[in-house]
């Protein structure tokens, strides 16, 4: 991943500006394709100006207190060396500042705000796009039928086109994405410059007016609305690392809130003057023709855009969750030579372009898809809420009473949304709820069973054996040559070697024991990238050490230890893997349906070998049984 450039000139500031609005604002910035729409569908009969004010208000209230209140003022400042993200939380709640194999209270609360966020990733690009693509009901209603096809062809195209990588067309995505917020804040203005009794909407008493004299019922309905306005506010934090905080703070503050506020208030200007039309007032905001087939092309545009971040995003989530043994290995491949962010997951692109045309074809309309969207925002809000005060008490140490009554407060706004959209369960709800469930299932039995395993296999036992006295065994024959045995942990012998020696009585004469570190950080300093150290007779333990943004290279770690003078031709050299073979039916501490599940993972898993990036042909693997 590329870090950010130096924000001190100010060009450069207008470029991280303008990435931001491409990658960090797509998706709560096509919120007004449908926000408004579903608010007023729910407005109580009676007083149809009180209600639309008090819709507005919501909306403004929303925006402020979740986005620029919580986010940007407190959340953003939780870095971890300039990254952001769940998982930036993860290695800042650790005490000690390094990898834990043990899973705790505060681990499991980041793994599950995580895992609803790939519930949102299949959904995301289903409703935005699906919302753009019924603007043409508008200009053609002829082909009202047809929309659900449309969308499903879009996002077929969408997905297919990531193998390409975004390199090609990312330097588009801020301009049009700047265009979008312009024209929607114009269209906005000219309304509310219409009917300007709608700026009174910023008054919060007209939101408390319209909750107050609702049941709880008509205020579920109406918070599981408002909440669509600020889907894809975890992008502020995850995508923290590409621009910086400042450059999305002035992004935020300049382009976004501004074309936002002014849109939704000149819809709920077109609202109050047009009671009798109940179609989508966004695209209403344009005149009828060529105006209107343009915003609706825009659009599309804006929502191909909004969906191609969060599936970046979700290519990021996922390497990151690999590398710090959530998740089991999986291809990664690389599209950019130049930017280590832009990586390709092929695996996770099916899973997510399979789930998102489905979704469109199951639902057919972004009405009935709104029903099934903002459980898994607001339950991320709400893991991100408590992880923040793990970080506030452990990093930054806060007295209990700060951090808990500011956590307090968010987690109120946080609960209060989440509860709201409880009732859309039946009606699509479970779906991002039961998608986070499993993924929440499978990181919890993948991490759960590599504990055991280390423990078990590679633990102590192994430790203790000093690897220098074992090479130094006069019966052991060395032959010409380097090995380099995959070592789960940097103290004691691998296991592969000793299964090796046990088998041939010989080894090569320089035997390298190399280690994966996947360290809490996202990146790891180039000088500090590996660690080597003579232990004897020929032997050399080294340390390879990688970040959760980044991928191991193998490869590459050899030709260092070439030019730090170990005896070593990297295209001679072998490779000793452990080969890992899952049996159930053992006395682990494991329901049988995790033991099933994480012998199926493992079965599947992308070998080490693949993911380290080894030459296939240099490679010997140890067959190893593990029965759990």
């Amino acid at each position: 991943m590329s870090k950010p450039a130096d924000p001190s000139t100010s060009a450069t500031r207008t470029a991280l500006t303008l990435g931001a609005l491409g990658v960090v604002f797509g998706d709560i910035g096509t919120s007004p394709l449908y926000t408004l729409r579903e608010c007023l569908q729910h407005l109580p009969a009676g007083d149809r100006a009180a209600g639309v004010l008090g819709v507005l208000s919501l909306v403004f209230w929303a925006l402020t207190i979740v986005v620029s209140v919580k986010y940007l003022s407190f959340i953003t400042r939780a870095d971890n060396h300039g990254e952001g993200g769940i998982f930036a939380l993860l290695a800042l709640v650790r005490r000690d500042n390094s990898p834990s194999r043990k899973m705790t209270v505060g681990i499991f609360v980041i793994l599950a705000g995580a895992a609803l966020l790939y519930g949102e990733g299949m959904i995301t690009p289903a409703i935005s796009v699906l919302s753009a693509v019924e603007g043409f009901r508008t200009v053609a209603p002829g082909i009202a039928d047809l929309i659900p096809l449309l969308a499903c062809a879009i996002l077929a195209g969408l997905f297919w086109m990531q193998h390409k990588g975004t390199h090609a067309i990312g330097s588009f995505f801020g301009p049009v994405i700047l265009v979008w917020f312009v024209v929607i804040g114009l269209l906005g203005a000219w309304r509310v410059f219409e009917n300007l009794e709608v700026v009174r909407a910023l008054n919060p008493i007209h939101a408390w007016r319209l909750l107050a004299q609702q049941p709880l019922h008509g205020i579920a309905l109406l918070l599981g609305s408002v909440v669509l306005a600020i889907t894809g506010v975890e992008a502020l934090y995850a995508d923290m690392g590409h621009f910086g905080r400042r450059a999305i703070a002035r992004a935020w503050y300049w382009v976004v809130l501004p074309g936002l506020v002014l849109n939704y208030f000149g819809q709920g200007a077109h609202a109050l003057a047009h009671p009798e039309d109940l179609g989508n007032p966004f695209f209403a905001l344009a005149p009828a023709g060529l105006a209107r087939l343009g915003l609706v092309l825009l659009s599309i545009a804006a929502t191909i855009i909004a969906s191609q971040a969060l599936i970046s995003g979700t290519f990021s989530l996922t390497r990151q969750a690999i590398q710090l043994g959530f998740f089991p290995r999986l291809a990664v491949l690389h599209t950019s030579a130049a930017i280590e962010g832009q990586i390709f997951l092929p695996l996770v692109n099916r899973m997510l372009a399979v789930g998102a045309i489905a979704i469109v074809l199951g639902f057919g309309s972004s009405e009935r898809l709104a029903g099934a969207y903002g459980l898994a925002v607001t339950g991320a809000m709400a893991m991100t809420t408590i992880a923040f005060y793990f970080v506030a008490r452990r990093r930054w140490h806060w007295s209990p009473v700060l951090a808990g009554a500011l956590c307090a407060v968010f987690l109120t706004v946080d609960v209060a949304l989440f509860m709201a959209n409880i009732p859309k369960i039946p009606h699509g709800g479970w779906l991002p709820l039961a998608t986070g469930l499993g993924i929440l299932a499978l990181m919890f039995v993948w991490k759960r069973g590599r504990e055991i395993i280390f423990d078990r296999v590679y633990g102590r036992g192994l430790e203790s054996i000093d690897s220098s006295t074992v090479l130094a065994d006069a019966t052991i024959h060395r032959v010409e040559g380097t090995a380099v045995f995959m070592a789960s942990t940097p103290r004691g012998t691998p296991l592969a070697l000793l299964h090796h020696l046990k088998s041939n009585r010989c080894v090569q004469k320089t035997v390298v024991l190399l280690s994966i570190a996947a360290e809490p950080e996202p990146h790891v300093p180039d000088l500090e990238r590996l660690t080597i150290t003579e232990l004897g007779h020929g032997a050399w333990r080294a340390i390879g050490r990688y970040g959760y943004m980044e991928s191991p290279d193998v490869a590459a770690l050899v030709e260092r230890l070439r030019a730090a003078g170990v005896r070593i031709d990297p295209m001679s050299t072998t490779y000793y893997f452990n080969r890992e073979m899952v049996i159930t039916g053992g006395d682990t501490p494991l329901w049988e349906w995790q033991k099933s599940l994480y012998a199926f993972l493992s079965r599947n898993a992308r070998p080490a070998k693949d993911y380290f990036r080894i030459p296939p042909n240099q490679i010997i693997e140890i067959g190893l049984p593990l029965q759990l």
